[in-house]
């Protein structure tokens, strides 16, 4: 079963370019490395340029256990972390129609 996931990132205003650049990094990487990745794209809010938003889609879930235990996701969450205005919030989701 695929799985989507929204990952909201509410970034301090004064860290929003330095975290852009890490962001489109961990896309990259993602891309290129994790087998069972169908999308992984980085997404800006419109209103609120510090709301910044990953879509993901994986084949399955063991997909997407794989990419979190691999090491390029893992350096990059420990960078964000300091560039957080506040916690975020990870949404998994299935289509069902």
């Amino acid at each position: 079963m695929m799985i989507k996931v929204v990952a909201q990132n509410n970034v301090k205003a004064d860290k929003t370019d330095e975290f852009i650049v890490l962001a489109k990094k961990l896309v990259q990487d993602t891309r290129k490395y994790d087998a069972g990745c169908i999308r992984y794209e980085l997404l800006q809010d419109v209103k609120n340029p510090q709301l910044l938003t990953i879509l993901e889609e994986w084949d399955d879930q063991e997909s997407l256990n794989k990419h979190l235990s691999a090491q390029h996701f893992k350096d990059a969450m420990a960078s964000f972390a300091s560039y957080m205005e506040k916690p975020g919030e990870i949404n998994l989701y299935k289509t069902l129609a």
